[in-house]
This record gives C-alpha cells, sequence and structure tokens, in this order.
C-alpha cells in the first residue's frame, strides 16, 4: 500500500445549502466540485475535497473529537477575516511552536474548525 493522504473531509451540518455557500466564502479559493448525490456539496481545497453533508442520528452536527487543522499564512490576520464570517471562537489562539499557533473556531453549526499557522 502506499503512502496514505486525506482526500476528504466531512462536514455534518443542518443546511448543506447554507453551509456550501458559507464555507466557499471561508476558502475563497475552493473549487466547487461537482457529486451525483445532490444531498452533499463539495468544494476543492488544495488536494483535500470538503464535503458538506446531512446531520443525522448517527452524525449530528458539532464539536465532537477529531478537528481537521487548516494550514494559513498569518492565523491573526485569518481569525480577524473570520470574525466577519460569524465563527465563534472555541480555543486558543496559542502559541505552539517556533513561530506558529494554532486556534479552533466554530462554524455557525457548532462543528470546530482548526487554524495553524505564523503567529506574532
Amino acid at each position: 500500500m502506499e503512502s496514505p493522504s486525506i482526500s476528504a473531509v466531512l462536514v455534518h451540518v443542518e443546511d448543506v445549502g447554507q453551509a456550501a455557500a458559507w464555507y466557499a466564502r471561508l476558502f475563497p479559493s475552493a473549487v466547487a466540485a461537482h457529486l451525483s448525490d445532490n444531498r452533499v456539496r463539495a468544494l476543492r481545497i488544495g488536494d483535500v475535497q470538503l464535503e458538506l453533508v446531512p446531520a443525522d442520528d448517527k452524525c449530528g452536527s458539532g464539536a465532537a473529537g477529531s478537528i481537521v487543522y487548516w494550514a494559513v499564512e498569518d492565523l491573526a490576520e485569518v481569525l480577524g477575516r473570520l470574525a466577519g464570517l460569524g465563527v465563534t471562537p472555541y480555543r486558543g489562539p496559542m502559541r505552539i511552536e517556533s513561530d506558529q499557533g494554532m486556534a479552533q473556531v466554530r462554524d455557525p453549526w457548532g462543528n470546530c474548525i482548526g487554524l495553524r499557522g505564523h503567529y506574532d
């Protein structure tokens, strides 16, 4: 087996259409991807596909365990921009190593988004 890589991240939300529009603003360089299942929306962000899927009884939306961390150039700048999109600060920001920092924010559906990047 070759070295595995992350191919997709699923985010469970109550309203897939609203979430797709919101995440497109969060990641302005994302490209909409077409899926055969019209209940799911997807955005390509680099080599990763972000799939917005309906929350259900098995997996609701909200903070619950694993968190994907996205690499950003300037953590403070991105956190400032995201405040305008209505994220809720959840954890941090905090310094982790060298000139790097990390933070977690919550989307409008309560899901955690991790961010890592340069932090003074």
